[in-house]
């Protein structure tokens, strides 16, 4: 197993950077560059056609070397990455990428994982009652309440549970994580409570869909499982219905929700973005859209960088458990 998971990380190497250059390319094909909406500004404030303001355009540019072919702005670009751990200036916002990401990547990975456990915690129990009473009135109510859940939008849901908080509970610090006195404060066990308090608005509703697919692959999955022959064979040993169905049923049909667990990471990552915008979250997903709009190279590309190395290590993870869940598989 240690060798097969050095094999992977090494694996990873050549997957990032062969992501880097596709990531690059993309990102600068759209007509302009991130100087672009700096020169619609001075077109805005009648400046663009001033000697001072074309003498800051170029000074940029040679700044960050956007006159050179698109291949050397790449290798100086990833060069100081894998030899500086350097990420680059954000031209949009300013400041360093890492200093920028670092600052909304806790609170990014804090709600990715909560949205995870609740997924997980809500979806698999409710999977296992509709496999094991199909086509029940219970079956029947989370089937419906999944299908809402598959077609509500995101945003859609996070307006309608702002709206409830604003006229039926009134509540006066609605969006965001944290209220208006914790937002730049040291952590204290009184910001902790304060982003408890406020985390599972976006926790609901950037877990709804998931949550709702999670367990119509659970119940189809456990409904195949439940009818093969071993199932049968330990009832006819007389072993209780729950051992039956919790370590022979669902040890086996879990298996493919924690192969698609490693796909999760960078979904909850970038699909959170329209709801980061709805809700005001300081997370990673809006300064990201920002960063695309912008052209701003050295953010969106730290950002897909980060998004495949979440990918890359979430695969990793989710082989390990997956040999340790069932002793079938063995990875040589």
């Amino acid at each position: 197993m240690i060798a097969y998971i050095l094999r992977r990380l090494l694996h990873m190497i050549p997957t990032l950077i062969l992501i880097s250059m596709v990531s690059f390319v993309v990102i600068q094909a759209p007509p302009g560059d991130m100087l672009t909406s700096r020169l619609a500004e001075l077109a805005e404030q009648g400046e663009l056609g001033s000697e001072s303001a074309m003498q800051q355009i170029e000074a940029l540019r040679e700044r960050y070397g956007l006159n050179d072919p698109i291949y050397v702005q790449y290798f100086r670009w990833i060069g100081k990455i894998i030899f500086q751990g350097d990420f680059g200036q954000s031209f949009t916002y300013e400041m360093d990428v890492m200093q920028l990401l670092g600052e909304r990547l806790g609170l990014t990975l804090v709600l990715t994982l909560s949205t995870l456990i609740f997924t997980w915690l809500v979806a698999i129990p409710i999977g296992i009652y509709s496999a094991t009473k199909p086509y029940s009135v219970g079956d029947y109510g989370f089937t419906f309440i999944g299908f809402v859940g598959l077609a509500t939008p995101n945003f859609l849901l996070a307006l309608v549970i702002m709206f409830i908080q604003i006229s039926v509970f009134e509540t006066e610090s609605v969006g965001g994580l944290l209220s208006p006195e914790y937002i730049g404060a040291e952590w204290t066990w009184g910001k902790v409570a304060d982003l408890l308090a406020h985390i599972w608005v976006p926790v609901v509703v950037i877990g709804t869909g998931a949550t709702a697919s999670v367990i119509r692959i659970m119940r189809g999955n456990l409904m195949d499982v439940l009818g093969q022959q071993h199932i049968q064979t330990g009832r006819a040993k007389g072993l209780k219905e729950t051992k039956v169905i919790m370590k022979y049923g669902v040890r086996i049909a879990i298996n493919p929700l924690v192969s698609r667990l490693g796909l999760e990471l960078p979904n909850l990552l970038s699909g959170a973005v329209v709801t980061g915008i709805v809700l005001g979250l300081p997370t990673a997903g809006p300064i990201f859209l920002t960063a695309l709009t912008s052209q701003d190279m050295f953010l969106a590309g730290a950002f897909l960088l980060l998004a495949a190395t979440f990918l890359l290590v979430g695969n990793l993870l989710a082989d390990i458990v997956l040999a340790w869940l069932d002793p079938r598989i063995r990875y040589e």
